[in-house]
């Protein structure tokens, strides 16, 4: 557990008061415009809400942090007190996160390399998918660093939630060395598949769709505090938890998944079952801080705003079909394009359910129920036939 131990100011040192009081400003809460950290919220404004994204110097006030003090945006106490805990689901995420801990090179990779240069070991639609699959997620998981280490950390007034998205941040690094490790196990073309996000139209598309807002909340100016903002950062958070994490990874997971079912390509399958164990607790969080900032925030929520967020859904769908198009233009055995299109209307109206809109495609089922085995799985023999896979370091998993 992490220990904050403040050292005992001594009376000899010389304008000691200046020094503090430089500190004090110095210490924030994320990266403000001129590249220093925002501190907590100090407008003057009582209310939550309209307080805008002003920094206050630590230890401001003279009362102690309270629970009642904490808030998801806009929150006006310090946010280097991690106690008292408000959002305990934030920090058992975050502890089983931990417990969850993994690295690529863990993962033997022999197999999948015999099964590459054999001529006869893959179809070229298979090649081809893994091909796609990789040069859509080698830079991925990067963007969504990005977006928590440069945008969402600083908007996110919570110390828990914070000590979350740190970890989360951690994992997405842990997921592009994974995807880099596979590529340079396989001796793929480096230049194609990390160029892929560049030259293939519906990786470039997807991801076409995401950047605006990544800029939203990576823009230095851009500060929480009015409705408007507090709306595109709800927007954007919403973008990330439930379509990319929660809809665009899982044409991938499952194809790779797919032909790990069929003894293919296991070492990758592993790594990519790791992967989605990770994905879906980060989706998860995501939902949980969704739905926490909608309950503090209902004005927000309106009518126009959830009409906003349907329509992005289905652009989303619309989106990961056509890419599950263009990673299965033939099909192969197991898979084919269209029963991706019942999946991704599946899945979304699962989140849409999950942050209280209405479902977008009523009757959608899903075609691939040996996924939610995957999800809900603890601990059992690797459907590839590779090792007996403990999920945790220590203990059993819960994807919950």
């Amino acid at each position: 557990m992490l220990t904050f131990e403040d050292e005992a100011v001594q009376p000899g040192m010389p304008r000691i008061d200046v020094r503090v009081n430089e500190l004090q400003n110095a210490s924030r809460l994320g990266l403000d415009a001129e590249g220093g950290l925002t501190g907590m919220k100090n407008t003057g404004s009582e209310n939550g809400a309209n307080a805008g994204q002003h920094s206050a110097p630590v230890g401001n006030t003279v009362r102690r942090v309270s629970v009642e003090d904490k808030r998801i945006i806009n929150c006006q106490a310090d946010v280097n007190q991690l106690v008292p805990f408000k959002y305990k689901w934030a920090w058992d995420k975050y502890l089983a996160a931990c417990a969850n801990h993994w690295m690529p090179q863990e993962i033997n990779m022999s197999r999948d390399i015999a099964l590459w240069k054999d001529p006869n070991g893959l179809t070229e639609d298979e090649r081809r998918l893994i091909k796609r699959n990789l040069g859509f997620f080698v830079t991925a998981d990067s963007l969504a660093a990005n977006n928590i280490v440069l945008g969402t950390y600083r908007h996110i007034t919570n110390p828990e939630c914070r000590q979350y998205l740190l970890r989360q941040a951690f994992e997405e690094a842990i997921h592009t060395h994974a995807y880099q490790y596979i590529v340079e196990s396989l001796g793929l073309d480096e230049g194609e598949i990390f160029n892929a996000y560049h030259e293939v139209k519906s990786i470039r598309d997807k991801d076409e769709f995401l950047i605006p807002f990544i800029d939203t909340l990576t823009n230095p100016t851009f500060k929480t505090g009015t409705p408007e903002t507090d709306q595109q950062l709800l927007r954007s958070l919403i973008v990330f938890a439930c379509i990319m994490e929660g809809l665009f990874f899982y044409v991938g997971f499952t194809q790779i998944l797919a032909l790990g079912r069929q003894n293919k390509m296991t070492g990758a399958a592993e790594q990519y079952q790791y992967i989605l164990r990770d994905e879906s607790m980060h989706c998860n969080f995501g939902i949980d801080l969704i739905n926490q900032i909608k309950m503090e925030n209902p004005h927000l929520w309106t009518k126009a705003f959830r009409e906003e967020i349907s329509a992005l859904m289905q652009k989303a769908v619309e989106l990961e079909y056509r890419y599950a198009e263009d990673t299965l233009p033939r099909g192969v055995l197991g898979l084919n394009a269209p029963m991706f299109k019942e999946y991704l209307r599946y899945i979304a109206n699962r989140r849409c359910q999950q942050i209280g809109l209405d479902i977008l495609y009523p009757g959608a089922s899903n075609p691939f129920p040996w996924m939610s085995e995957m999800i809900d799985l603890k601990k059992e023999k690797n459907f590839f036939e590779t090792r007996v896979i403990e999920y945790q370091t220590g203990g059993a998993l819960s994807w919950d």
